[in-house]
C-alpha cells in the first residue's frame, strides 16, 4: 500500500466507525470549552466532565469566574489534578478576556496561546471545536496511532502534527482528530491493546510495532 492509499484507508475506516462524532468534553460555548480543555491536561475527559458542571454552576463566564477566588476555584477542580496551576490559569485568563476581549474568547491562535495555561494544543481544540477553524490538535492517542500506523516518526507531538496536516486533507482535520482519538481509546489503547481488534494497525501498521506486539504475546 502506498502512503496515499494508507491515508485513504484510515479516512474510510474512521468514517464507517464514526459517522457521527461525539465531542469528548461537555461545554456550551467557547469559554466553557476553553476551561474544560485547560482542565483536561494530564486528566481524563470523564473526570473533567464530572467536575465542570460543579464549576460552571457557580461560574460559566469570565465575569462570574472572577467573583470566585483562586482558592475557591482550586477547591472545586482539585479532583482533576494540577489544581494549583489550573486554578491560577482559569482565574488569570478570565481576567485577560474581560480586560482585552470584552469577555469573549478570541478566534485567533496567537491570542489564545498568549493566555495563561493555554498551550498550542488547547488553542487548537478551541479553534477547531468552538470556531470550526481547521486545526489538528495532537493528544497522546493521535501521537501513538500516527506512529503505529507508520504515518509519523513518533519523535514529538510537533512533528506528528506537521505530518498529520501534510497527509490528511485540511477540510477533514476537525473531524479526523476526534475520530482518531475515539479509535485510539476503543481499538488501539496504550495498555491492554488487542491487535486483532485494531483493524487499522493490523492492515497498515509499522512492521516493527506489529513484530514487537507478537513477540510480547509469545513471551
Amino acid at each position: 500500500m502506498s502512503k496515499q492509499e494508507k491515508v485513504e484507508f484510515v479516512i474510510s475506516t474512521l468514517n464507517k466507525l464514526y459517522p457521527e462524532i461525539p465531542i469528548p468534553l461537555e461545554h456550551k460555548d467557547p469559554y466553557t470549552l476553553l476551561i474544560a480543555v485547560l482542565m483536561s491536561a494530564q486528566s481524563t475527559d470523564v473526570r473533567v466532565n464530572q467536575i465542570t458542571p460543579l464549576l460552571f454552576e457557580k461560574a460559566n463566564n469570565p465575569y462570574d469566574m472572577l467573583k470566585l477566588s483562586i482558592e475557591e476555584i482550586r477547591e472545586i477542580i482539585k479532583p482533576v489534578g494540577l489544581s494549583p496551576m489550573k486554578s491560577k490559569g482559569i482565574y488569570g485568563l478570565s481576567q485577560i478576556l474581560i480586560e482585552k476581549y470584552n469577555g469573549e474568547v478570541p478566534q485567533d491562535f496567537e491570542a489564545l496561546e498568549s493566555l495563561p495555561s493555554v498551550g498550542h494544543k488547547t488553542a487548537s481544540v478551541v479553534m477547531s471545536q468552538a470556531f470550526g477553524v481547521p486545526a489538528f490538535p495532537v493528544d497522546t492517542h493521535i501521537h501513538r496511532l500516527m506512529y503505529r500506523w507508520n504515518l509519523s516518526n513518533g519523535k514529538n507531538v510537533v512533528q506528528t502534527e506537521k505530518d498529520a496536516k501534510r497527509l490528511f486533507p485540511r477540510e477533514l482535520w476537525n473531524d479526523l482528530h476526534l475520530q482518531i482519538i475515539w479509535y485510539g481509546r476503543q481499538y488501539s489503547p496504550a495498555r491492554g491493546w488487542d491487535l486483532e481488534k485494531d483493524m487499522i494497525t493490523k492492515t497498515i501498521g509499522r512492521k516493527s510495532v506489529i513484530d514487537a506486539y507478537y513477540k510480547l504475546k509469545k513471551s
